[in-house]
């Protein structure tokens, strides 16, 4: 059965993810904007409760992903900072202005996690050339690569994924992302032939404040978080794929 992993950028989400029977997640935060590094905290207490494998998204900003160097810092702190809390991997991920993947950065932050499971994140749907981006990644020893075909989705990507599974011939592995639903993900597999799928199973919860003030951009009460009933479904549909 393909792997799911599942993007949390809570320890509620994380814990739902494990619960609806997910196989790993990518702990985070900021969703919204794509993603960003999770505090040390919530990394500490994920590691305390979760017994499936965490692996922690390190990006200092949403944007682009052409860092500068006091960023390459940052990002080299919180992979030591992964290291020391028990994180079973990292996820990571830089260009250069050109769009190529920025070799000297990634050596230094792939160096920076030791024997941590690496992941490329969705700069690589960023990158000038895929064909490229994709060969200098598994040069640098990364695992797999998260991608949606560069497309909105990775069921509008589909073709796209599929060529990166047969251009990588099994060197690398090719997680597909955005968008997985358990409603489209068995078409996915099936078209693409990846072995790991990426969500954040995401849906609103209401907030419990009394007094809501949705007139304050930014500020809203409601917030997204990983349902449990969602993890279970793609699991389901992934059994069936």
């Amino acid at each position: 059965m393909p792997l799911l992993e599942i993007a949390a950028a809570s320890i509620a989400s994380a814990l739902a993810a494990q619960e609806g029977g997910a196989d790993r997640i990518e702990l985070c935060a900021n969703l919204r904007e794509g993603g960003t590094t999770p505090s040390h905290g919530t990394l500490v207490e994920a590691r305390k409760r979760l017994r499936i494998p965490i692996h922690v998204l390190v990006r200092p900003r949403g944007g682009d992903f052409l860092y500068s160097e006091l960023e390459a810092e940052a990002m080299l702190g919180d992979i030591e900072d992964c290291v020391r809390s028990g994180a079973d991997g990292v996820v990571i991920g830089a260009l250069d202005a050109d769009g190529n993947v920025d070799v000297a950065l990634c050596r230094r932050l792939v160096a920076a996690a030791g024997t941590l499971d690496i992941t490329f994140h969705r700069a690589f749907d960023t990158a000038r050339d895929p064909a490229a981006a994709l060969e200098d990644i598994i040069a640098l020893g990364c695992a797999r690569v998260l991608t949606s075909g560069a497309a909105a989705s990775a069921a509008q990507g589909a073709d796209a994924i599929a060529n990166h599974v047969r251009r990588a011939r099994g060197r690398i592995a090719i997680l597909a992302g955005g968008g997985v639903r358990a409603d489209n993900v068995r078409e996915l597999v099936a078209r693409t032939g990846v072995v790991e799928c990426h969500s954040s199973a995401g849906t609103t919860r209401r907030s419990g404040m009394r007094l809501r003030r949705e007139d304050l951009p930014g500020l809203e009460p409601d917030f997204v978080q990983t349902d449990v009933a969602r993890v279970r479904a793609i699991v389901a549909a992934l059994r069936e794929a």
